[in-house]
């Protein structure tokens, strides 16, 4: 279970939580790093700083055995790898819970479904590394979730939430 705050379905300051949720992380090296967060209200797309601080939060007032974990997946990887045959969307009836999207399931030559492999926080499963919340943000950030409000607030001045996506 993740909670995230800032997201299209949350309603005010309360966080949605997730069984899992999947975000773009676009690296880069001469600025702060990109996410893309197609459930988000911040902006789109949004300084990893600034969704650090106000759609990840902290682990701090989160008890130990619920602290964010998060598997990093190289693009390459998720999509040589990535197959969903998308009987996780559907009910034990068989009916969708949500419509499915109009594009075909994607698979692979060796898997119709390993979304299980990729949710997995368990680090010998699946693809990419998997990293407790504050070593993503020290990795990425260069600072932990503790910090990262601090860091964030800066940037906040500069950029400006918006519901773009």
């Amino acid at each position: 279970m993740v909670p995230l705050w800032k997201q299209k379905s949350g309603q005010g300051d309360q966080p949605v939580i997730w069984d899992y949720h999947v975000i773009l992380l676009q690296v880069s090296l001469q600025s702060d790093s990109l996410i893309y967060d197609l459930d988000s209200e911040l902006s789109f797309p949004c300084s990893l700083k600034l969704y650090a601080a106000q759609a990840l939060r902290s682990d701090h007032n989160i008890r130990p055995e619920y602290h964010r974990k998060l598997r990093v997946i190289p693009a390459d990887s998720f999509l040589l790898n990535f197959a969903s045959d998308r009987s996780h969307m559907k009910t034990p009836d068989g009916s969708w819970r949500m419509p499915p999207p109009p594009y075909p399931p994607i698979h692979t030559t060796d898997s119709h479904m390993n979304l299980d492999d990729f949710i997995s926080m368990d680090p010998d499963v699946g693809w990419g590394m998997v990293f407790s919340l504050d070593h993503f943000l020290k990795s990425y950030t260069g600072n932990s979730s503790s910090s990262s409000a601090s860091s964030s607030s800066r940037c906040q001045a500069t950029t400006t939430p918006s519901s773009l996506t």
